[in-house]
């Protein structure tokens, strides 16, 4: 690779050094560097502890794939976000036996249930930065050729390193293709449901109260992994015993207050704060209103396609849901980055940064390959629209066409030539997959979602059209339905047993399938390989170029006396502050805790301020025993902090100084929700459920005594 001009290479080292105690979503290995700044906010603990992930606390701390969650006790006890827990809340619903609105507690072990043959938790073991060997051969390459040797170093890196039966590893590139790192998990696929509350608590205010401040919901739930009797990962089966966990977190029984030392681990999904100007300007004036109509039109179809029917509005209820959220986030991000004129914000500062860099010795090579990369983002431009709406092309059912056809492609192919998800690493997620879909499919829901979907796909320019998706849905919306009632009506794979079995069939026994579905998605392959390698090769070049914009904006950051952390890619992450209040207007202030009296003040009887009955009464009781705050005289609800935080955060423990438990993330402000591409720290917030409210319900109002005692908590 080109040798990076001293000044910023030496920036990139020193950067981690320069943190703020609100901003920053830190690397374990990062946080001895910032010992000064953890002890000056509050920790009590030692920082260095805090770089090894198989000790104390942050082995307790654990991914679910999209969400975050922590062991909670020595058997496996898994605490997080009822919304997170929601898709295995629906799958064990039915309209007889409605999990979602009455909620559900395992009196025993052997009460839980399956949180379905897809779900997991994933125990980092192993966080280790390895550039150079992924980074070896692709001196002098550039395009695919660039991109294809990063991956075959990563995939060669993966199979050596799961050769270790049990786990799950990755590698992910920090400060955008800079540094590369090898992600060790123990993979553990026996993941079953032990408690939830009614969705009246766990999503009291639903998308009303969905990145708003004050909040009074009790989103959290439990699940227990479980291992073979030989203490290894094991598939579900009722013979299978409790995971023994590294460590777990204890649950803490203290006061929280306005001040107070706060510590979140988690697994934040994306940022991107370190983006070019250009990007944030497509992300404004483009990707957001984008999304934003998508998807208030695919839960709009949704809704009217399973309105008045309750077992369809069971199976979707996850989707819409996730759905709710993504629209919402959307909508607060595009009004944040808009009030915040984030792009002639970004555009200065890149400016600024630009000729600084102009400035320093032996930075030419870094400003040509910035100006490439500008290129780079400038060509993807062309195909936007087109790229934005192929995936929702291949919802549900008809998606599992597309991975069967593309599984029995990449069986012809040695192992490690296999495209990534297609591994036999991936086999069984996959088979999860399909077995899931049974319980959250209908044809037509799902024509319904497809028609919006090719709706806006016919409004494309001709230019960025398909020939392979005109020929399976035709070119018009009257085709298109005439097309989707035949592709349905000559499908077998809406039953489990034909897609598992299709799993196991070759390129050319799935070619020669009379399946409607399968033959469309035949017709569909050519293409999406076709852009596959055009998107690789732009991957390429991006992996290849991005670093010199990073370095430079990382020595321009220094230089400045700002932090500089990687933009988050879903690998564990530190951030640490203190439980804050907020001014987010003129005459407007937040304090920073909720109580039960909220509650009662929101609640109308209709959803979603329905409050159950029994969490009433238990209000108007005022029995709250050990878990009422002493100052405010009653029980607390949810908890604000200047903690950063982003997508993927959700159910991420929140430590005290001590390293206890004192509450789960759950949501950011409406103010905050840009954070992902801009931090602002007068606004930015996380909200949190806090664990004095969890104690209570378990003790007073949907009593799980058992959980109680299992976490080492006073009943009351």
């Amino acid at each position: 690779m080109r040798r990076r001009p001293l000044t910023i290479a030496l920036a990139l080292t020193l950067a981690s050094t320069l943190a703020h105690a609100d901003e920053g979503m830190w690397m374990p290995s990062q946080l001895p560097q910032l010992a000064a700044q953890l002890k000056a906010a509050g920790f009590k603990g030692d920082p260095a502890q805090l770089a090894d992930v198989t000790r104390a606390p942050l082995a307790a701390v654990v991914s679910l794939g999209g969400c975050t969650a922590s062991f909670v006790s020595k058997q496996g006890l898994v605490v997080t976000n009822h919304h997170c827990a929601m898709g295995a809340i629906q799958l064990n619903s039915t309209p007889s036996r409605n999990l979602i609105q009455d909620g559900f507690i395992a009196a025993t072990h052997a009460d839980e249930v399956s949180a379905g043959p897809a779900a997991r938790v994933w125990v980092t073991v192993g966080f280790d930065k390895i550039t150079d060997r992924i980074l070896a051969h692709a001196k002098g390459k550039t395009g695919r050729a660039y991109f294809d040797a990063v991956d075959a170093a990563k995939k060669a890196e993966v199979a050596q390193c799961e050769a270790d039966a049990g786990h799950r590893c990755s590698v992910s590139d920090m400060y955008y293709g800079s540094d590369f790192y090898l992600i060790k998990q123990l993979e553990l696929r026996d993941i079953r449901l032990v408690y939830a509350p009614p969705v009246s608590i766990g999503n009291y205010g639903d998308e009303v109260d969905n990145f708003m401040w004050p909040r009074h919901v009790g989103d959290f739930s439990f699940y227990r992994a479980y291992v073979g009797q030989d203490g290894k990962p094991a598939a579900y089966s009722r013979d299978n015993v409790p995971y023994q966990p590294p460590a777990w977190l204890s649950v803490s029984t203290a006061p929280v207050k306005a001040g107070d030392f706060a510590m979140l681990a988690g697994y934040p999904g994306v940022t991107f704060r370190h983006r070019t100007a250009s990007e944030f300007a497509h992300q404004i004036d483009w990707l957001l209103p984008s999304r934003v109509a998508m998807y208030d039109g695919l839960i709009n179809t949704i809704g009217q396609a399973t309105a008045g029917d309750a077992a369809k509005e069971v199976l979707y209820a996850s989707s819409v849901a996730s759905y709710k959220n993504t629209l919402k986030r959307a909508q607060g991000e595009l009004e944040g980055l808009r009030r915040s004129d984030a792009i002639r914000v970004r555009r200065e500062d890149e400016s600024a940064m630009l000729a600084w860099l102009g400035k320093q010795p032996g930075s030419k090579p870094a400003q040509a390959d910035i100006r490439a990369l500008q290129a780079q983002l400038d060509a993807a431009d062309a195909s936007r629209e087109r790229d934005f709406i192929l995936p929702f092309l291949r919802p549900g059912l008809f998606g599992a066409a597309v991975t069967l056809q593309r599984l029995a492609l990449e069986h012809g192919k040695a192992d490690a030539q296999r495209e990534t998800g297609y591994q036999q690493r991936d086999e069984a997620l996959i088979e999860g997959s399909l077995k899931q879909l049974q319980r959250r499919y209908d044809p037509g829901v799902e024509k319904a979602a497809l028609r919006y979907a090719l709706k806006r796909y016919f409004a494309l320019p001709q230019a960025q059209r398909v020939a392979e998706v005109d020929a399976v849905f035709g070119t018009s919306e009257a085709e298109a339905v005439q097309r989707l009632d035949a592709l349905y009506a000559g499908t077998r794979l809406g039953d489990e047993a034909t897609r598992l079995a299709a799993m196991k069939l070759d390129a050319a026994a799935l070619a020669a399938s009379d399946d409607a579905l399968l033959k469309a998605a035949a017709t569909l392959q050519p293409a999406l390989l076709r852009l596959e390698a055009e998107s690789k090769q732009r991957a390429g070049e991006l992996l290849r170029l991005r670093p010199a914009y990073m370095q430079a904006l990382i020595a321009y950051r220094n230089a400045q006396g700002r932090a500089v952390y990687p933009d988050a890619n879903s690998t564990l992450r530190v951030s640490f502050g203190k439980v804050s209040a907020l001014s987010p207007r003129d005459g407007v202030d937040y304090r920073p805790l909720t109580t039960v009296a909220g509650i009662v003040e929101k609640h109308t009887g209709v959803v979603p301020f329905d409050a159950p009955k029994p969490l009433l009464e238990a209000i108007a009781r005022g029995d709250f025993g050990s878990t009422a705050d002493a100052e405010l005289k009653t029980q607390t609800v949810d908890f604000m902090t200047n903690l950063d935080t982003t997508g993927g955060n959700s159910g991420s423990p929140v430590l005290d100084a001590e390293g206890k438990l004192i509450g789960l993330n759950f949501d950011s402000n409406w103010e905050a929700v840009s954070a992902s591409w801009m931090y602002d720290p007068r606004y930015k917030r996380a909200i949190h459920v806090d664990m004095r409210y969890l104690r209570w319900l378990l003790a007073k109002v949907y009593p799980a005594p058992n959980l109680l005692q299992e976490m080492g908590l006073p009943a009351q």
